[in-house]
């Protein structure tokens, strides 16, 4: 209808010069008229019915909506929950979901008492990923009215988080939440008094206004498996006894003492002898945020499938126990730079991170060198590498490089091959770029086994042109997370290697290889910045895949600096393009240039240890921030020296001509009285000569 109008309206204006139109003309006009009043009166009948349709469509669902709402508010209602608790958990998705999976579990859909609902709601909340299986197991013992209490709750789904999905002893399991255990009202009542007797001071001085909340805690240890109704009920009996009825005292509110203001700055006495390596920013420990490699043992994330399944990757009980035979419990970390430029600060915050944590825990840090791709490597870059990360005060533990476990990553690629989990693709670029936009699967993805297996062996004896083929791994081309749309394994290079030379023309990829060598070289805490975040399900999804240890991942925000260049990229491109004066410019924050420029590293590193390590990703450290450490520290350790340059004589008339005096005078502007290595000595006669000169 709308190209009939235009076509009608091109007609009417090229006879709008006649001063009356054709009976054609009219005619149209008559017809289109009668089309639109039609197309109007169709437009307001379909979108009446569109939203009539809409409305109900929606009033339905909302209907829908409330009815299974109230239908869940009345199944929770039944196990003793107060409607407060029930509403909360309803709008909380996941507590909701868990809560009614329990429910059906346990079989109490019909109802029970309100202790053992207690406890449910408790197990929906807080029962640990890796132990599900044991779910209905634990929930027969609250049924069985076996566990009676919160406590013993507790130690049942801290003994099922230690075990993940091993299988459990009971009688280990029972002995670590007190089943069976009965604690008389004798027992009790003895340990009251015995907590009652070790108060008794603070209980006669404050009275009723002693925290007893604190006391029912030291009752608790000493009956963890007691109820703490009864224990309540004994102890306020216990103070009635001993401080009888509540007084008008008693009643008041304690007066709250006025906190004290702490002392000013310049109050403040600084040990100048110490104050050289003293951070400029406030000192805390940023590695108390890291588990200790035992308990690697927990969930690292969970990887959604869009087939509906859930990967939940953890190590096994004898997994880890292995992997700590091996590493005698200690913290392994490392720090895998790709040599492919110079160093710059932020990779100063990724070195504190790794050797810091090392250190910290009397572990030891890797310095792996990350060389999977060799056209961008140079010997050069490795040399300097090794420099500066000894210039920084880092000692490695070992330097490796990826390099040296390609015999061994092969061997895995072809084990993931035959598991199912990998294929040889032939797609270009451009075709495996397209595809993943569209979410669709290669053409050669469900090829078979054996012969992704035979053309893998003729890409790494050099029978397949460089880039015919492809390892990919087999992941999940509908997932939401991009890093699972079958990241790419190897791929055919026919360029030598720096450090492995010309044994192969096939490499692996950043993303096959990282996760393995962290591995293989039984790495603790592999720790990285942000961006990689998205990574970490394909990092676990891999290392499962090939049953190998899973270290455990963490990731930290990225340095970001004001003025200046942190790409690596951009800085390779100011050096090639000679804008620069090499890598080692004093004008770039290469550690180099910094090097060049006179900072010292110990600046440097008190500098990032200021910045802290979190994962806030959006800040921006402004550049004066590090220029503030750098004069600091140089304050502190840059002698100042005075020099006449143009001395006049100077006869001082109220001393002798004989006489002579020392005077002291600081080495450095915050120099203390008393350190004698602050101060140096300037000998004071009557005549100040004009070759004298101060220093």
């Amino acid at each position: 209808m709308l190209g009939f109008k235009h076509w009608f309206n091109t007609v009417v204006q090229s006879s709008k010069h006649r001063k009356r139109h054709s009976p054609l003309t009219q005619h149209l006009r008559y017809s289109l008229r009668t089309s639109i009043r039609c197309e109007r009166a169709l437009g307001s009948l379909l979108g009446f019915v569109i939203h009539s349709f809409s409305t109900k469509t929606l009033r339905s669902k909302m209907v829908t909506s409330e009815s299974n709402s109230g239908e869940i508010l009345q199944l929770f209602l039944k196990i003793g929950l107060d409607e407060r608790t029930a509403q909360n958990a309803i709008v909380n998705g996941k507590v909701s979901s868990n809560l009614k999976d329990v429910i059906r579990e346990a079989g109490v859909e019909d109802g029970c008492i309100k202790s053992v609902g207690n406890l449910l709601y408790m197990v929906a909340t807080k029962y640990p990923a890796n132990a599900l299986k044991h779910r209905p197991f634990l929930l027969q013992y609250i049924i069985l009215s076996k566990i009676k209490n919160p406590n013993q709750l507790e130690k049942a789904l801290s003994f099922l988080s230690n075990i993940g999905p091993e299988s459990l002893e009971v009688d280990d399991f029972e002995e670590s939440c007190g089943i069976g255990v009965e604690v008389s009202v004798g027992d009790i009542k003895a340990a009251v008094d015995e907590v009652v007797n070790g108060n008794m001071e603070a209980i006669l001085a404050q009275r009723y206004r002693i925290n007893a909340g604190n006391l029912y805690g030291q009752v608790r240890k000493l009956q963890p498996w007691a109820d703490a109704r009864v224990v309540k009920e004994i102890m306020d009996a216990k103070l009635h006894e001993l401080l009888g009825e509540k007084t008008a005292a008693d009643e008041e509110k304690p007066v709250k003492k006025k906190k004290e203001k702490p002392p000013k700055v310049e109050d403040k006495v600084i040990d100048a002898s110490n104050s050289a390596c003293a951070p400029a920013l406030v000192d805390t420990n940023p590695f108390l945020i890291f588990p200790e490699p035992g308990e690697n043992i927990q969930v690292h994330t969970e990887i959604f499938f869009s087939d509906g399944s859930v990967l939940r990757p953890h190590n096994t009980k004898e997994k880890l126990e292995k992997h700590l035979k091996v590493t005698g419990g200690k913290v392994f970390t490392r720090f895998p730079p790709e040599p492919n430029g110079y160093l710059h600060i932020g990779h100063a915050k990724a070195m504190f991170v790794s050797f810091g944590l090392a250190k910290e825990r009397n572990g030891y840090c890797y310095l792996r060198f990350d060389d999977t791709n060799p056209e961008a490597e140079k010997m050069e870059y490795i040399d300097h590498i090794q420099d500066i990360v000894n210039w920084m005060g880092w000692g490695p533990f070992k330097i490796t490089y990826s390099s040296d476990y390609f015999q061994e990553l092969y061997d895995l690629a072809v084990e993931l091959i035959k598991r199912g989990h990998a294929y040889v693709d032939h797609q270009t670029p451009e075709e495996v770029k397209e595809y993943r936009e569209k979410k669709l699967d290669s053409p050669w993805r469900n090829r078979p086994i054996v012969e992704s297996l035979m053309l893998f062996e003729e890409m790494r004896r050099g029978m397949v042109d460089e880039g015919k083929a492809t390892l990919r791994m087999k992941q999940d081309m509908q997932s939401d997370n991009y890093n699972m749309y079958d990241l790419i394994a190897y791929r055919i290079k026919f360029t030598p290697h720096p450090h492995a030379g010309d044994k192969w023309c096939i490499y692996p990829s950043y993303d096959y290889t990282h996760c393995i060598v962290d591995s293989l070289e039984n790495i603790t805490h592999s720790l990285c910045t942000l961006e990689f975040e998205t990574r970490r399900a394909s990092y676990y999804w891999l290392l499962e895949c090939l049953d190998l240890y899973l270290p455990y991942v963490w990731e930290y925000s990225r340095l970001n600096m004001s003025n200046t260049v942190m790409s690596k990229r951009k800085l390779n491109r100011l050096v090639t393009e000679k804008l620069v004066d090499g890598w080692d410019d004093p004008r770039l924050l290469t550690l180099a240039g910094l090097r060049r420029r006179g900072v010292s590293s110990e600046a440097i590193n008190t500098f990032i240890r200021g910045v802290g390590i979190t994962r806030s990703d959006n800040s921006m450290i402004r550049v004066d921030r590090l220029e503030h450490v750098i004069r600091e520290e140089m304050n502190n350790l840059a002698p100042r020296t005075m020099v006449v340059l143009h001395p006049l004589k100077v006869v001082l008339t109220n001393l002798e001509a004989s006489a002579a005096m020392e005077l002291d005078a600081k080495i450095w502007p915050d120099a203390q009285e008393g350190d004698a290595a602050s101060f140096y000595k300037v000998c004071i006669s009557n005549q100040v000569h004009r070759s004298y000169i101060w220093r």
